[in-house]
């Protein structure tokens, strides 16, 4: 069993950074890849980052490709998602998750085992 809790959001203006942290207790992260998740009043949840089990691969929505950057550290058993140049439409509560092993189906919330309790994020305008 793993559980995993994140912090650091918050309230932030347009163009302002927020750094996601996603602690996990219970078990070892090395063997699974890490993903974030959003889901903003009224839509679903969606992707927005993963990272393979190695840190060598990361993957992002388009959305935020080129402001978001997913990184872990094994060693404190985390996972990190820095977020530069927020805007409105990435308010929403942001969700950590684990998927043992993880795959090529990372964009998928079917694929993970775990989650946390989400984190709100709201960038004002």
């Amino acid at each position: 069993q793993v559980q995993l809790v994140e912090s650091g959001g918050g309230l932030v203006q347009a163009g302002g950074s927020l750094r996601l942290s996603c602690a996990a207790s219970g078990r070892t992260l090395s063997d699974y890849a890490m993903g974030w998740f959003r889901q903003a009043p009224g839509k679903e949840r969606e992707f927005v980052a993963c990272i393979s089990v190695s840190g060598g691969s990361t993957y992002y929505a388009g959305s935020v490709k080129g402001r978001f950057t997913i990184s872990r550290d094994n060693a404190k058993n985390a996972v990190s998602l820095q977020m530069n140049s927020l805007k409105p439409d990435d308010t929403a509560v942001y969700y950590c998750a684990a998927d043992l092993y993880g795959g090529t189906s990372y964009r998928e919330i079917r694929s993970y085992d775990y989650w946390g309790q989400g984190t709100q994020v709201t960038v004002s305008s």
